[in-house]
């Protein structure tokens, strides 16, 4: 997640406080190797992977058993990150990989690394990872699908004996979802090296925290998962990295599809705009005295729609606030968020473009000035052909090549900062409804299941590459 325009100050929309980013961030270009010695040059395709079936019925259990942690009357999940209910789950995670036969760590963001050892001592983990934090109104789906599976993953290898090449880490990444830390991803970025550790333990917690004090770090300290492994990708290596996710959209089921190969993800960031014009009696100053910020922000609003149809992108205006708040006065002050996405990084340049010159536009027809921070910007990322290969192979071979998409993601997910520094890919499958982040989140046991075997069958064939690589 790449960010731009620091700032060190918080901007605070109706209750929430949305944490700017400040300065100790840091980006790093995408290295030509992996660590240990991993080349990313394009392995072998023949496969002889063996053949093993996850359980359906113990993957569903353990995805609802846990749910526990954080359930809602309404059937979804508030569990977020680095409160005691998340700590809750973390303990459950490390017993139960442990009871699995693997060794357990935890880096400096509270990241946990479950390593089932291989056959090989001198490679970095494949790893499985996504998370087991979820949104203030979430489902019991996202994110922890993907853990979840991994421990699956587990299971299968120990209950058939088998070892693999490379050692199998399993990860819940930590806060992947930024709703109680305002920085999504925010521990797979430290780990790949696009913020920096500093940056991160920083970040204030803007939920349930009326004292202002509590930080990522304090509450790492807090919950007792402040880990002594360095959170680097050079300290802690990957050969690559796997991640089962919802789709968290409409695409596979509208399109009758069970399995969704993922190429990449899209290009997407956020704006924060402030439009400012004057207070005003809104019964004495005649309308075309007016330096009405609020009707300057709706146009630019309804612009900001029409700017993303054009170009065949998203745009979300998700957060709106104005002062005085006073039916009798016009506003003067009006700021709110405008997200952009698009599967190409240039085409999305070029929304950002066009909202600059519109917003400034609209601004002057109104009497009022604009200004617009670019406050976070994730350029388009493309997966590893090798991981791509895998994930495709399995999931033909377990759901028919009829049943399978190649697409690009729409969200964000940890595996966006792994692709910084090894080989990776994702696998999807549908979400009912297209609706995530919501109590209403739901994937058939079934569904899950497929997910499951396709993400077990593209490790083991990644696995099989790397051991053919080596002989």
């Amino acid at each position: 997640m790449f960010v731009s325009q620091a700032s060190a100050r918080s901007f605070r929309l109706f209750s929430s406080t949305v944490a700017l980013i400040g300065p100790g961030l840091g980006f790093c270009e995408p290295l030509t190797l992996n660590t240990r010695g991993v080349a990313r040059r394009r392995l072998g395709t023949q496969s002889a992977t063996p053949s093993y079936t996850v359980n359906k019925e113990r993957l569903w259990n353990s995805i609802h058993e846990t749910a526990k942690w954080g359930a809602t009357p309404d059937g979804g999940v508030r569990r977020l990150a680095l409160t005691d209910n998340d700590k809750a789950v973390r303990e459950w995670f490390i017993s139960t990989t442990e009871s699995l036969g693997c060794s357990v760590n935890v880096d400096e963001m509270g990241s946990v690394f479950a390593t089932r050892p291989g056959t090989s001592s001198s490679l970095a983990p494949i790893g499985v990872g996504s998370h087991l934090d979820t949104q203030p109104a979430g489902g019991r789906y996202d994110g922890i699908l993907g853990v979840q599976a991994g421990i699956e993953i587990l299971q299968v290898l120990e209950e058939n004996g088998h070892r693999t090449y490379a050692p199998i880490t399993v990860i819940d990444w930590t806060s992947e979802e930024g709703a109680r830390f305002n920085t999504g991803m925010v521990s797979s970025g430290v780990w790949s090296g696009r913020y920096t550790l500093d940056y991160a333990h920083a970040i204030p917690a803007v939920e349930e925290d009326e004292s202002g004090k509590a930080t990522l770090r304090s509450e790492l300290e807090r919950i007792g998962f402040l880990g002594k492994v360095p959170a680097s990708y050079t300290a802690n290596p990957l050969s690559a990295h796997f991640e089962l996710h919802i789709e968290q959209g409409p695409v596979l089921e509208d399109e009758g599809k069970k399995v969704g190969i993922v190429t990449g993800v899209q290009s997407m960031g956020w704006l924060i705009v402030t439009v400012h014009g004057a207070n005003q009696h809104s019964g004495t100053c005649p309308m075309d005295r007016r330096r009405c910020a609020l009707t300057s922000a709706a146009r630019m609003i309804s612009r900001v729609e029409e700017i993303a149809l054009t170009a065949e992108g998203l745009s979300t205006v998700g957060v709106i606030n104005s002062w005085p708040q006073s039916p009798a006065t016009v506003p003067h002050k009006v700021v709110f968020s405008v997200d952009l996405s698009h599967h190409s990084t240039k085409v999305r340049e070029r929304m950002i473009a066009d909202t600059h010159a519109e917003f400034a536009r609209i601004a002057h027809a109104n009497k009022c000035t604009v200004e617009i921070e670019d406050i976070w910007n994730s350029p388009a990322v493309q997966f590893h052909e090798d991981c791509i290969g895998c994930v495709r192979e399995a999931a033909e071979n377990t759901a028919g090549v009829e049943n399978v998409k190649e697409m690009m993601a729409g969200a964000g997910h940890d595996s966006v900062h792994t692709a910084d520094r090894c080989p990776t890919s994702m696998v999807f499958v549908p979400s009912k409804g297209g609706i995530s982040h919501h109590p209403d989140e739901y994937s058939s046991p079934e569904q899950c299941a497929l997910g499951a075997q396709v993400l077990l069958e593209s490790v083991l064939r990644y696995d099989d590459r790397l051991k053919r690589n080596a002989l």
